[in-house]
């Protein structure tokens, strides 16, 4: 049986969907349309690969507060991977009414060598 794997057993791994092969447009297209469906503010974040399991996390512009298109929040995130070119760049989502984060995950992965 073939087995997919998403990325060498090595490389360290940096939040739940980092077990599952890579993202396609179409998938993250539709948890784009989940966090809006849901309620959630999205938000974008980058840093450095050896900084990437620190708390802290550079914040790309403010958080999309209201924002229901899936496009705009598609083109800030090639905006924030086009400037941040050798960062792990990932999307969240808070949940104002429980005042948490609904979800986060790596969009774009720096090279690691």
């Amino acid at each position: 049986m073939s087995e997919t794997i998403a990325y060498p057993a090595t490389q360290r791994r940096g939040e739940t969907f980092s077990y599952l092969p890579a993202m396609t447009p179409d998938r993250l297209r539709k948890q784009i349309a989940y966090m809006i469906a849901q309620g959630w503010n999205p938000a974008i974040e980058h840093t450095e690969p050896e900084k990437s399991f620190s708390s802290f996390w550079y914040l790309w512009k403010l958080p999309f507060f209201g924002e229901r298109s899936i496009e705009k929040i598609l083109a800030e995130l090639e905006a924030c991977h086009r400037a941040n070119p050798g960062q792990h760049v990932r999307l969240l989502a808070y949940d104002n009414y429980s005042q948490s984060q609904g979800t986060a995950f790596i969009v774009y992965r720096a090279d690691q060598r």
